[in-house]
Protein backbone atom coordinates (compact mmCIF):
# COMPACT_ATOMS: atom_id res chain seq x y z
CA UNK A 1 0.00 0.00 0.00
CA UNK A 2 1.09 3.43 -0.93
CA UNK A 3 1.56 5.47 2.18
CA UNK A 4 2.00 9.36 2.55
CA UNK A 5 4.08 10.53 5.90
CA UNK A 6 3.42 13.99 6.72
CA UNK A 7 5.75 15.12 9.44
CA UNK A 8 8.68 18.15 10.24
CA UNK A 9 10.41 15.56 12.45
CA UNK A 10 12.60 13.84 9.92
CA UNK A 11 14.19 11.27 12.50
CA UNK A 12 10.49 10.42 13.50
CA UNK A 13 9.46 10.34 9.91
CA UNK A 14 12.44 7.88 9.15
CA UNK A 15 11.26 5.65 12.14
CA UNK A 16 7.57 5.75 10.73
CA UNK A 17 8.46 4.67 7.03
CA UNK A 18 11.56 1.95 7.89
CA UNK A 19 9.03 0.11 10.34
CA UNK A 20 6.39 0.31 7.81
CA UNK A 21 8.83 -0.62 4.72
CA UNK A 22 10.00 -3.37 6.79
CA UNK A 23 5.82 -4.76 6.85
CA UNK A 24 5.70 -3.89 3.13
CA UNK A 25 4.36 -0.91 2.54
CA UNK A 26 5.56 1.64 0.20
CA UNK A 27 6.15 5.25 1.99
CA UNK A 28 6.79 8.69 0.82
CA UNK A 29 8.38 11.21 3.37
CA UNK A 30 7.12 14.85 3.37
CA UNK A 31 8.22 17.83 5.29
CA UNK A 32 5.65 20.40 4.25
CA UNK A 33 1.97 20.15 3.94
CA UNK A 34 2.10 22.58 0.31
CA UNK A 35 4.28 19.71 -0.91
CA UNK A 36 2.07 16.83 0.22
CA UNK A 37 -1.17 18.33 -1.86
CA UNK A 38 1.04 18.88 -5.10
CA UNK A 39 1.95 15.66 -5.13
CA UNK A 40 -1.67 14.35 -4.16
CA UNK A 41 -2.68 15.85 -7.28
CA UNK A 42 -0.40 13.72 -9.37
CA UNK A 43 -0.53 10.20 -7.41
CA UNK A 44 -2.93 8.07 -5.32
CA UNK A 45 -2.51 7.58 -1.41
CA UNK A 46 -3.92 4.70 0.36
CA UNK A 47 -3.13 6.51 3.90
CA UNK A 48 -2.06 9.17 5.31
CA UNK A 49 0.26 9.82 8.28
CA UNK A 50 0.49 13.35 9.27
CA UNK A 51 1.82 14.24 12.60
CA UNK A 52 -0.21 16.81 14.86
CA UNK A 53 2.32 19.70 16.12
CA UNK A 54 0.42 20.67 19.34
CA UNK A 55 -1.39 24.00 18.50
CA UNK A 56 -1.44 23.85 14.64
CA UNK A 57 -4.27 26.06 13.52
CA UNK A 58 -3.00 24.94 9.57
CA UNK A 59 -3.11 20.77 10.61
CA UNK A 60 -6.98 20.31 10.36
CA UNK A 61 -7.04 22.81 7.51
CA UNK A 62 -3.76 20.40 5.72
CA UNK A 63 -5.73 17.12 6.92
CA UNK A 64 -9.50 18.28 5.08
CA UNK A 65 -7.83 19.36 1.91
CA UNK A 66 -5.63 15.97 2.06
CA UNK A 67 -8.53 13.85 2.22
CA UNK A 68 -10.34 15.92 -0.28
CA UNK A 69 -8.14 14.39 -2.65
CA UNK A 70 -7.76 10.86 -1.59
CA UNK A 71 -10.29 7.90 -2.67
CA UNK A 72 -13.24 8.21 -0.36
CA UNK A 73 -12.68 5.28 1.96
CA UNK A 74 -8.77 6.19 2.22
CA UNK A 75 -7.90 6.59 5.79
CA UNK A 76 -5.87 9.04 8.11
CA UNK A 77 -3.76 8.60 11.07
CA UNK A 78 -2.27 11.38 13.33
CA UNK A 79 0.54 11.67 15.42
CA UNK A 80 -0.61 13.52 18.97
CA UNK A 81 1.39 13.90 22.08
CA UNK A 82 -0.35 12.10 24.93
CA UNK A 83 -1.39 15.28 26.88
CA UNK A 84 -2.68 16.94 23.31
CA UNK A 85 -6.30 16.48 23.93
CA UNK A 86 -7.70 19.54 22.10
CA UNK A 87 -5.47 18.42 19.66
CA UNK A 88 -7.08 14.75 19.06
CA UNK A 89 -10.54 15.95 18.99
CA UNK A 90 -9.51 18.37 16.60
CA UNK A 91 -7.91 16.00 14.47
CA UNK A 92 -10.41 13.33 14.22
CA UNK A 93 -12.96 16.09 13.46
CA UNK A 94 -11.08 17.43 10.80
CA UNK A 95 -11.64 13.12 9.34
CA UNK A 96 -8.79 11.37 10.71
CA UNK A 97 -10.30 7.73 11.07
CA UNK A 98 -7.40 7.00 14.06
CA UNK A 99 -4.33 8.49 15.99
CA UNK A 100 -1.55 7.47 17.88
CA UNK A 101 0.35 9.28 21.05
CA UNK A 102 4.33 9.73 20.49
CA UNK A 103 6.36 8.23 21.72
CA UNK A 104 5.42 5.88 19.18
CA UNK A 105 5.67 1.92 19.55
CA UNK A 106 6.37 -0.05 16.23
CA UNK A 107 4.41 -2.97 16.95
CA UNK A 108 1.00 -0.58 17.91
CA UNK A 109 2.20 1.57 14.79
CA UNK A 110 2.25 -1.60 12.35
CA UNK A 111 -1.12 -2.95 13.77
CA UNK A 112 -2.90 0.25 13.64
CA UNK A 113 -2.04 0.83 9.70
CA UNK A 114 -2.64 -2.86 9.32
CA UNK A 115 -6.14 -2.60 10.94
CA UNK A 116 -7.19 1.24 8.82
CA UNK A 117 -5.98 -1.00 5.69
CA UNK A 118 -8.02 -3.63 6.42
CA UNK A 119 -11.78 -1.86 6.79
CA UNK A 120 -10.51 0.38 3.44
CA UNK A 121 -9.24 -1.92 1.28
CA UNK A 122 -10.75 -5.15 2.31
CA UNK A 123 -10.57 -6.85 -0.93
CA UNK A 124 -6.53 -6.04 -1.32
CA UNK A 125 -5.08 -6.91 2.26
CA UNK A 126 -4.61 -10.23 2.15
CA UNK A 127 -0.99 -11.67 2.64
CA UNK A 128 1.60 -9.93 0.84
CA UNK A 129 4.97 -11.84 -0.60
CA UNK A 130 7.81 -10.91 -0.95
CA UNK A 131 10.45 -13.37 -2.60
CA UNK A 132 14.24 -13.16 -2.92
CA UNK A 133 15.43 -16.62 -4.16
CA UNK A 134 13.82 -19.66 -2.56
CA UNK A 135 13.18 -17.38 0.72
CA UNK A 136 9.54 -15.91 1.09
CA UNK A 137 8.51 -13.37 2.86
CA UNK A 138 4.56 -13.03 4.06
CA UNK A 139 4.36 -9.72 5.30
CA UNK A 140 1.00 -9.40 6.58
CA UNK A 141 1.15 -13.18 9.18
CA UNK A 142 4.93 -12.43 9.52
CA UNK A 143 5.78 -15.84 7.99
CA UNK A 144 8.83 -16.82 6.30
CA UNK A 145 9.23 -19.73 4.33
CA UNK A 146 12.44 -21.24 2.51
CA UNK A 147 11.81 -23.17 -0.75
CA UNK A 148 8.28 -23.61 0.47
CA UNK A 149 8.75 -24.76 4.26
CA UNK A 150 8.20 -22.43 7.05
CA UNK A 151 11.02 -20.99 8.70
CA UNK A 152 10.39 -21.16 12.68
CA UNK A 153 11.84 -16.96 13.61
CA UNK A 154 10.52 -14.92 16.01
CA UNK A 155 9.00 -11.49 14.85
CA UNK A 156 12.43 -9.50 15.68
CA UNK A 157 14.16 -12.04 13.70
CA UNK A 158 11.69 -11.79 11.07
CA UNK A 159 12.06 -8.10 10.41
CA UNK A 160 15.70 -8.54 11.03
CA UNK A 161 15.95 -10.71 8.47
CA UNK A 162 13.59 -8.53 5.96
CA UNK A 163 15.61 -5.67 6.49
CA UNK A 164 18.88 -7.19 4.95
CA UNK A 165 17.05 -8.52 2.12
CA UNK A 166 15.99 -5.67 1.10
CA UNK A 167 19.00 -4.22 1.62
CA UNK A 168 21.20 -6.82 -0.43
CA UNK A 169 24.65 -5.51 -1.49
CA UNK A 170 24.26 -2.42 1.28
CA UNK A 171 26.18 -2.56 4.68
CA UNK A 172 23.51 -1.80 7.29
CA UNK A 173 25.16 0.03 10.61
CA UNK A 174 24.32 -0.83 13.85
CA UNK A 175 22.25 1.82 14.78
CA UNK A 176 20.74 1.80 11.33
CA UNK A 177 19.42 -1.62 12.22
CA UNK A 178 18.81 -0.84 15.80
CA UNK A 179 16.19 1.71 14.92
CA UNK A 180 14.69 -0.37 12.21
CA UNK A 181 14.21 -3.15 14.56
CA UNK A 182 14.39 -2.36 18.16
CA UNK A 183 13.14 1.24 17.39
CA UNK A 184 12.27 2.49 21.13
CA UNK A 185 14.22 0.12 23.03
CA UNK A 186 17.13 2.03 24.07
CA UNK A 187 18.92 -0.08 26.33
CA UNK A 188 19.78 -3.00 23.58
CA UNK A 189 23.09 -4.20 24.32
CA UNK A 190 25.52 -5.03 21.95
CA UNK A 191 25.14 -8.44 22.29
CA UNK A 192 21.71 -8.68 21.39
CA UNK A 193 22.17 -7.83 18.22
CA UNK A 194 24.56 -9.84 17.56
CA UNK A 195 22.59 -12.50 18.89
CA UNK A 196 20.08 -12.09 16.82
CA UNK A 197 22.22 -11.83 13.33
CA UNK A 198 23.58 -14.89 14.30
CA UNK A 199 20.41 -16.56 14.69
CA UNK A 200 18.94 -15.40 11.48
CA UNK A 201 22.04 -16.82 9.74
CA UNK A 202 21.53 -20.32 11.02
CA UNK A 203 17.52 -20.54 10.49
CA UNK A 204 18.17 -19.33 7.38
CA UNK A 205 20.91 -21.20 6.18
CA UNK A 206 22.93 -17.66 4.74
CA UNK A 207 25.82 -19.33 3.52
CA UNK A 208 27.65 -19.39 -0.03
CA UNK A 209 26.20 -22.57 -0.69
CA UNK A 210 22.53 -21.32 -0.93
CA UNK A 211 23.35 -18.15 -2.57
CA UNK A 212 23.40 -15.71 -0.02
CA UNK A 213 26.33 -14.74 2.66
CA UNK A 214 25.47 -12.66 5.98
CA UNK A 215 29.17 -10.97 7.05
CA UNK A 216 30.29 -8.38 9.26
CA UNK A 217 31.21 -5.02 8.09
CA UNK A 218 34.29 -4.24 10.64
CA UNK A 219 33.52 -1.57 13.10
CA UNK A 220 30.04 -1.12 11.76
CA UNK A 221 27.50 -3.26 10.95
CA UNK A 222 26.29 -5.78 8.91
CA UNK A 223 25.42 -6.58 4.85
CA UNK A 224 23.96 -9.84 3.62
CA UNK A 225 25.53 -10.51 0.13
CA UNK A 226 24.15 -12.37 -2.60
CA UNK A 227 26.13 -14.84 -4.16
CA UNK A 228 25.67 -15.54 -7.89
CA UNK A 229 22.43 -15.87 -10.17
CA UNK A 230 19.66 -17.32 -8.13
Amino acid sequence: MRIAVLDNDRSQADLVCQVLSAAGHSCQFFDSGKEMLAQMRKDSTDLLIMDWPAGDPEAADTLRRAKEKMAPDAPAMFLVSGSAEDDIVAGMAAGADDYLVKPLRRGELVARVSALLRRAYPAQTGTEQLQFGSYVFETRPGRLLKDGSVIDVTQKEFYLALLFFRNIGRPLSRAYIHEAVWVRETAVPSRTMDTHVSRVRNKLSLRPENGFRLVPVYSYGYRLEKLGAQ
